[in-house]
């Protein structure tokens, strides 16, 4: 008899780029490169081309399966930064990466369809529309390239617009509602232009157009947004929303984000963008073995093999433990 728990998890909806499928078995950590020096995060600010191809090469090694590369701070602080100086600070970049490591996966953080097109020799795998197509070409360039494309919710703001006396109606879930609608007519519209549906992802993309209540609503929602039928891409680490949560300074989030990312996967996440890589992976595989997905890379507990004894070598040595990759997910 299968027991019906009150609480399944979400189905996550695969995502397939560069030939490699993510899914709920197998989540994909996007790990953070920011070519600019005004970063809300410090520490992930490379504006000289040398450290930042050193810290691609330290992301992919700690488990980072796409690198995600942007021009521009997405607030306001900070001064105007124009097509030109933004092709300049993503295109030599991202053409030097994919010299270095020619399968990566990577994707560009813009709203500009100029920068899009002219990052085209880089062979950028996705385009990450962080402002929910304000600049209406940039959708279609993204098809041109045969790239993926994210979807994303900021509430109608303009580019690097912080929000301010954000109101969604009078319903603590008008803003969650406002998120399914236009993460679905936004995913019809990639859908429509000729991108198919597992390399469209959705991303609520908190703390952009909503105040703090509204990003901890939303994310308690995921499950919904996961069940519009698109991957979905959880942009959580050291957001704002979880600095004033804990009323902690961004250098001291990555716990609040842990816990986030680990609900955020429970309710069918499928991409995570985060700073801390190792930390994230580990996280996001753990609750796709206790969703039931993935299996673990080592059970050797209970076992008889495990049984020193009897499994020891001449010498005394430990028993060597080996990927568990026969054994189904539990």
């Amino acid at each position: 008899m299968t027991e019906t728990w009150p609480s399944p998890p979400i189905p996550a909806s695969p995502l397939v780029l560069r030939g490699r499928r993510f899914d709920a078995a197998h989540p994909a950590v996007m790990g953070i490169v920011n070519r600019t020096p005004d970063s809300f995060y410090a520490a992930a600010r490379y504006t000289d081309l040398e450290p930042g191809l050193a810290a691609v090469d330290r992301l992919l090694a700690e488990g980072a399966d796409l690198i995600d590369v942007g021009g521009v701070r997405a607030g306001q602080q900070g001064g105007e930064v124009g097509v030109a100086e933004e092709i300049e600070r993503v295109r030599p970049f991202l053409l030097a990466v994919r010299e270095r490591h020619p399968d990566a996966i990577l994707s560009l953080d813009t709203w500009r369809s100029e920068v899009a097109r002219a990052c085209a020799p880089a062979g950028v795998d996705l385009v990450n529309d962080t402002w929910a197509g304000a600049d209406p070409g940039l959708l279609a360039v993204a098809a041109e390239l045969g790239a993926g494309y994210v979807v994303s919710h900021t509430g109608g703001l303009p580019p690097r617009t912080d929000p301010v006396n954000i109101s969604y109606g009078p319903d603590p879930d008008d803003v969650v509602r406002d998120v399914l609608t236009r993460l679905a007519a936004g995913a019809a519209r990639a859908v429509a232009a000729g991108i198919p549906a597992e390399r469209v992802l959705i991303d609520p993309t908190l703390d952009f157009g909503k105040t703090t209540r509204h990003s901890l609503r939303v994310l308690r929602a995921t499950g919904a947004i996961a069940g519009l039928g698109f991957p979905v891409l959880q942009a959580l680490s050291r957001k704002d929303f979880v600095g004033e949560t804990l009323d902690l300074a961004v250098d001291d989030r990555l716990f609040g984000t842990l816990a986030a990312t680990a609900i955020a996967g429970w309710l069918g996440t499928t991409v995570f963008r985060a700073h801390d890589v190792v930390a994230t992976r580990q996280v996001a595989d753990m609750v796709a073995s206790i969703r039931g997905e993935r299996a673990p890379l080592v059970a050797l507990r209970g076992e008889p093999s495990a049984d020193p004894a009897s499994t020891a070598d001449a010498t005394g040595a430990e028993p060597v433990r080996t990927r568990d990759s026969a054994n189904p997910a539990p």
